[in-house]
């Protein structure tokens, strides 16, 4: 798919995840945020990047 398309989906889940927050049922906000999360570490993976080090990095933030 290309780095583009999965910024993209990444960016396109983000805005269904809010409206839902905002105006859907729990459940609907359930499955968008599945979406968005799905997206994002498949993002995170193309970029070679791990759930770990984002992990560490918010907990370096939060100290």
């Amino acid at each position: 798919k290309g780095l583009n398309k999965i910024a993209q989906k990444v960016g396109e889940e983000g805005v269904e995840t809010v409206i839902a927050a905002l105006a859907e049922t729990e459940f609907d906000l359930i499955n968008e945020a599945s979406d968005l999360v799905f997206h994002l570490l498949f993002l995170l993976r193309e970029k070679n990047l791990s759930l770990e080090t984002i992990a560490k990095n918010l907990e370096s933030r939060h100290k």
